[in-house]
This record gives structure tokens, C-alpha cells and sequence, in this order.
């Protein structure tokens, strides 16, 4: 205990409060509820067979199956209603496929969740550094949440596939003396696949939760601010200059071209002498009238 407290009072459990190690809880919980549902169901059905000599009827045949559902191993005996010793009977089909697959994608699930949790708490740093945890767990949960889907849908194929084959009245069919119409055959009890459906649900209950933990764990990969930092808008306005005095406004006047044109003189000088005169200073020259002469 003291040892748990010191760790709650460090804060290593606060990742429990984040969506991150939330979601890990639930895919830990419901992994265990996936795999226990399935893999420690056992069922069984009853049936009678009442003979036209009723001394060689049996009013109970009991048939049970089980986890992997091996259904062409089991096997019950059944009255010939001839006084002969009785007939041996199989049931048809094998699902262990399915089903051991849907179990083992369920334990792997429960050890991954567990271990990765673990590190969320412990190596939380280490994780995040150089985002080379966040990238494998995304891989990861990538995978097992592919694998859940296919998982899901193959067991759920198989599960129809065994209350197909141990529904009493297609068992029935499989006894030689009910082919007889003077022998009366029927059903007594229904295996209950309640479970089962269970199974089924979780399986896919765990692909939703696989499926959200991939946002989650994506955001930690920085996958995210890579993307962002590389998008450039088509339209950008560009900034303005931050002052006009950098070297004055540098536009040039377009009356001050090449063009021809009256360019006036801005360096006059002018002003008055002393002598009481005017003088414009414009440096010109007297007008000549000699060739005019």
C-alpha cells in the first residue's frame, strides 16, 4: 500500500485522467470480457426419442459441446428403436478456427494494454521522446484494431455456423429411427448461446475503442504538426513594410521618366541685388540678333 501510495502522490497514475490511458483501461477490461465469454463457454442440448416399443425409447440424450467448438468430435448415442445396441452419432462441423483466433486477438489485446498502460504511467518520457514510442504504438494499435475487425467477423460467421449445427431439430435428422414416422423424436432443451452473442459484442466493442485510440495515439506521434507546419495557404496577403523611412518611399516619380517633356528646375536661384534689380538666376545667355542683322 505503501508503495501504491507513493506512486498515486508522484502523480504516475494521472495519465488515468487523460483519454490516452482512459481508453487503455477499457481496452484492457473488455478484452478480458472478450475472451473469457467465448473461450470458457460450454453448452449443451437435450433430446428424446420415443420408440413405437417404448422399452427401447430414451427420453433424454444429452449432448454437450464446448470451447473450441470442435462440433465433429462430439458425439451422443441414440436408440435404433430396433432392440439393437445404440446408434453412435456426430454432430458436423468444425469452428475452432474462428474461435480460437477471436481469443487469441483478445488475449494479445489484454497484454498489450496492460503493458502499454504501463509505460503510459512509468516511462511516460521515454515514450514521448523523439515521438519514436508514440509512432510504434500507433503502428500497433493500427494493427490490433484491424485485426479485431477481422476477428469480430469471423467468429460472428462462426458462431451462426454452431447454432446452426447444434440446433436440436437439425440434430435430429441425424437419428436413423426418427426417419421412422411410427417413432416420435423432438426436442427436450435449447443450448443457450447468450454468451456467445456476448462474445460477439465485445469483439466489437473492442474494434470501436482500437479504432478512437488511433486519434489519440496519432496526436502523440507529431505527425500532426508536421502536416501543419507544411501547409502553405495559395492566397497570403504579403506583410506590409514596417516603415516608410527605410530609404524613402523608392518609387520614382513617373513625370521625372525618359519621356520628353518640360522638366523644370528646382535649383533656381533668384532674389534681389543690391542695385535694386531682379535677378532670376537663370544663367542664361542674351539673345543674339546679329545674324538677324
Amino acid at each position: 500500500m505503501d508503495v501504491a501510495n507513493q506512486l498515486v502522490a508522484q502523480g504516475q497514475f494521472t495519465v488515468v485522467k487523460q483519454p490516452l490511458g482512459f481508453i487503455k483501461v477499457l481496452q484492457w477490461i473488455f478484452a478480458i470480457f472478450a475472451f473469457s465469454t467465448c473461450g470458457s463457454y460450454s453448452g449443451m442440448f437435450k433430446m428424446s426419442v420415443e420408440c413405437k416399443n417404448r422399452s427401447y425409447s430414451n427420453l433424454g440424450i444429452e449432448v454437450e459441446f464446448e470451447y473450441p467448438f470442435r462440433l465433429h468430435q462430439v458425439y451422443f448415442d441414440a436408440p435404433t428403436c430396433e432392440g439393437e445396441k445404440p446408434d453412435r452419432q456426430f454432430l458436423v462441423g468444425d469452428y475452432s478456427s474462428s474461435a480460437e483466433f477471436f481469443v487469441t486477438i483478445a488475449v494479445f489485446s489484454f497484454l498489450y494494454s496492460m503493458a502499454a498502460f504501463a509505460a503510459y504511467c512509468f516511462v511516460l518520457e521515454k515514450y514521448r521522446e523523439n515521438n519514436k514510442g508514440a509512432r510504434i504504438d500507433f503502428v500497433v494499435t493500427a494493427v490490433f484494431a484491424f485485426m479485431w475487425l477481422v476477428s469480430s467477423c469471423a467468429w460472428a460467421k462462426g458462431l451462426s455456423d454452431v447454432k446452426t449445427a447444434t440446433d436440436p431439430e437439425r440434430v435430429i435428422t441425424l437419428i436413423r429411427a426418427c426417419d421412422d414416422r411410427e417413432n416420435l423424436c423432438k426436442e427436450v432443451y435449447d443450448p443457450k448461446v447468450s454468451g456467445l452473442n456476448t462474445s460477439v459484442a465485445f469483439g466489437f466493442i473492442n474494434l470501436i475503442l482500437w479504432l478512437g485510440n488511433l486519434w489519440f495515439v496519432f496526436k502523440e506521434t507529431g505527425w500532426m504538426a508536421a502536416f501543419a507546419g507544411a501547409y502553405v495557404p495559395s492566397q497570403e496577403k504579403q506583410p506590409a513594410p514596417d516603415s516608410f523611412a527605410q530609404g524613402g518611399y523608392g518609387q520614382q516619380d513617373p513625370y521625372a521618366g525618359t519621356q520628353g517633356g518640360y522638366q523644370p528646375e528646382y535649383g533656381q536661384q533668384g532674389g534681389y541685388n543690391e542695385d535694386g534689380g531682379y535677378n532670376q538666376g537663370y544663367d542664361q545667355q542674351p539673345t543674339s540678333y546679329s545674324n538677324q542683322m
